[in-house]
């Protein structure tokens, strides 16, 4: 392989070469098993070239770099691996596990964000019928008066007129257009009022003196024909949320009460029964209150201390069956930045977690397959703990209007028409990347959420919506925003069937 074909070929695998490993005889063997690719771009040299062939951690491995950068040594340990496929067994598999790599950032890392963003939505766009003549907004711009055009574009700005038009500023790579939806066009200008900045489009209207006088309004979308899979074999999937361990406000004697239901110590026969089938437990984020959150939220913790929270939370967790596979996404009230994706927990903190055998720590958010067989593709569940959500049960008319925070259902329906779990760039704080790891490429089977202390269910276009309640009860600031949160409820899906049940532990 000559010099510019080896530089294309881990280009492509976001790696590039530096001049020392170029000169020298790279291996074709390994070359052959670079079959992964890193979460940011890796600068091959001599030292970590010989590490592709090992299963490494690349986000512990460039926070070791920094250290013996500063301090002059290095502990570079191949015990700290992204667990591979078969982690557990065959029947649980990572499909994407987000590792944000901490740098210094510029301005066009965030950039890049928004491009591989349009690219990707543009692309499922430019695939609906109502968009098949689309042309790029500086094209529509020359285009003749009162022609029909048809653009995508990502919402740069939105206002409302004096009198009551709503103007949308979208914009793609070439250029900006302003579209008007005028108020007498009641089902476009519902839907126009529901539109949020930084999501993407597609519009169809009339070019008029520079302005587009919208017709239709056209969004990625999911499929609505996605088939609802089930399970050749009745096993449960239980979805629970927001423990908080370690608050004031725990419901340590309810979540007790779950504990002893799964070991079969409680329950009428039936819930005995189901539990001996539960294979898998989700705990979407917030496992701990946290220390230093919020302001005073000291005066709020039984356990003060990060470490002994998770300590705590792991004895919890030990008391479920260990045929049980627990899999943990983190949320703001865990050890790690906001900003997502947030990775699959800090070990400085969790170590008590690892040291369980049936627990698995991933990011969020997560995408897991579960219960595949020789005959049977599996159940792809999207884990997204939600901290976005209250941008738009704030933001979003429709939402807040027919029931905001006691509505997850309507939130997680409106994400998954724009297929993104966070479109608005404020409505999250936003780890930089070189592609944006909140869109949702992959269609799921389920999409499970927490955050909001709602239990919640529903079903959109074959895709299972669970909201997954919490374990505390209602706290100080819950008290002065007039929410109600709905705790010690449990979701509990038949795998076969996909009917759920919730059962309440209060």
């Amino acid at each position: 392989m000559d010099t510019n074909n080896l530089i294309d070929f881990f280009f492509e695998k976001k790696m590039l070469l530096n001049k020392e490993v170029l000169s020298s005889e790279l291996n074709e063997e390994l070359i052959k098993t670079v079959s992964f690719s890193p979460p940011q771009f890796l600068i091959l040299n001599k030292d970590n070239f010989i590490l592709l062939e090992k299963n490494i951690d690349w986000f512990e491995y460039d926070k070791n770099r920094v250290v013996f950068e500063k301090e002059n040594k290095i502990n570079i340990s191949f015990n700290t691996i992204i667990p591979k496929n078969n982690f557990f067994t065959n029947n649980l598999k990572l499909i994407s596990l987000p590792t944000p790599i901490p740098q210094k950032h510029e301005i066009s890392d965030f950039t890049s964000i928004f491009i591989s963003r349009y690219r990707f939505l543009e692309k499922l766009l430019r695939n609906r019928q109502e968009l098949s003549g689309t042309l790029s907004i500086i094209k529509v711009l020359s285009k003749k008066e009162r022609e029909n055009v048809s653009i995508i574009g990502m919402v740069r700005e939105k206002r409302q007129t004096k009198n009551d038009s709503i103007i949308i500023n979208l914009e793609d790579l070439t250029g900006q257009v302003n579209v008007i939806i005028n108020k007498n066009k009641k089902e476009i200008y519902n839907y126009a009022k529901d539109l949020v900045l930084d999501e993407v489009v597609g519009i169809t209207g009339t070019i008029q003196n520079g302005v587009i006088f919208i017709e239709s309004i056209v969004w990625p979308e999911v499929p609505a024909d996605k088939e609802l899979k089930k399970h050749p074999e009745e096993i449960y999937a239980v979805f629970i949320s927001d423990v908080h361990v370690g608050s004031a406000n725990f419901l340590e004697s309810e979540f007790l009460k779950f504990l002893d239901w799964l070991g079969g110590k409680i329950g009428t026969d039936n819930q005995k029964e189901i539990a001996k089938k539960v294979a898998y437990i989700f705990i979407i984020g917030d496992l701990v209150d946290g220390v230093g959150i919020y302001p005073d939220q000291d005066k709020e913790l039984i356990i003060k201390d990060i470490f002994q929270q998770y300590k705590v939370a792991a004895e919890l967790l030990l008391k479920i069956p260990p045929h049980i596979k627990i899999i943990i996404c983190p949320g703001n009230h865990d050890a790690l930045p906001l900003a997502e994706p947030q990775t699959a927990f800090n070990p400085k903190y969790t170590s008590p977690l690892t040291e369980l055998p049936n627990v698995l720590l991933v990011s969020n958010p997560a995408l897991i397959n579960i219960g595949q067989t020789d005959n049977f593709s599996g159940l792809d569940i999207l884990m997204y703990h939600g901290y976005s959500f209250d941008y738009y049960v704030a933001n979003v008319d429709s939402i807040r209007s027919s029931g905001g925070y006691s509505r997850a259902d309507l939130i997680m329906k409106f994400l998954l028409r724009r297929r993104h779990l966070a479109p608005t760039f404020t409505s999250t704080p936003y780890f930089p990347s070189p592609e944006d790891h909140l869109l949702i490429k992959k269609i799921p089977d389920f999409l499970i959420t927490g955050h909001i202390h709602y239990s919640s269910v529903a079903n959109y276009r074959g895709i299972t919506l669970i909201s997954g309640s919490c374990w505390q009860s209602k706290t100080n600031f819950q008290e002065k925003v007039g929410h109600e949160p709905q705790p010690a409820r449990v979701p509990i899906v038949n795998l076969k069937t996909r009917e759920i049940k919730i059962m309440k532990f209060i």
